[in-house]
């Protein structure tokens, strides 16, 4: 869909269109759930039904705040960036007594179009010491890194933008993006060998 006619659909959708915001749903849930699934090292299905769930409660609450300043996905990816957290905290508060329910936002019937695919959790090539048997610890390594290192990696890698749509994501200059994003990286590969240097000395369990 072309800028203008998305833009024509957040026109409708913030008109109360019941038919524009089921559009705008099938057009962006599954780009969403395959976002929040390679966030997550280790979500389960259900972990990203409910995480896409709350971004898209947030984007009815929010979506007259969205200036258009930049591309929807975007806005969007950033917003699931966040739930994300969110949800990754209440996991960790969960384990230690309480929990929360997530209310359905829509049937999740198959033949609705809603239901996630989720894509193998291999990343880019550009990042070249992922793999497929190593994925949970460079997840850790990512939470281990946090902040801004974070933040832009997962832009980059996991939300595939650009470095335009993240610099005016961040509100930096493309030279910033491309230097913090190399910077960034060096400090990842070194949080990911170490923790596999880890993996590697642990005894094994018999």
């Amino acid at each position: 869909m072309s800028l203008e006619g998305e833009a024509q659909l957040l026109a409708r959708c913030r008109q109360g269109e019941a038919e524009a915001w089921d559009e705008l749903f099938d057009r962006h849930y599954a780009a969403a759930g395959r976002f929040v699934f390679q966030l997550g090292f280790d979500f389960t299905r259900e972990d990203v039904e409910e995480i896409c769930q709350e971004v898209f409660l947030t984007v009815i609450k929010s979506l007259h705040s969205f200036q258009g300043n930049c591309q929807f996905q975007t806005w969007l990816f950033r917003i699931a960036l966040n739930r994300a957290r969110d949800y990754r905290q209440r996991q960790h508060a969960a384990k230690r007594g309480g929990g929360q329910i997530t209310v359905p936002l829509h049937n999740d019937d198959p033949e609705n179009g809603f239901t996630i695919d989720p894509p193998s959790p291999l990343p880019g090539p550009d990042l070249a010491l992922l793999n497929s048997e190593k994925i949970a610890l460079v997840g850790q390594a990512l939470e281990q890194l946090g902040g801004p290192c974070q933040e832009i990696i997962e832009l980059r890698y996991f939300g595939d933008l650009s470095y335009e749509e993240i610099a005016r994501e961040l509100d930096l200059n493309q030279k910033t993006v491309s230097s913090r994003l190399s910077k960034c990286l060096d400090k990842l590969e070194v949080i990911t060998r170490d923790l596999f240097s880890r993996e590697k000395k642990a005894p094994t369990s018999v």
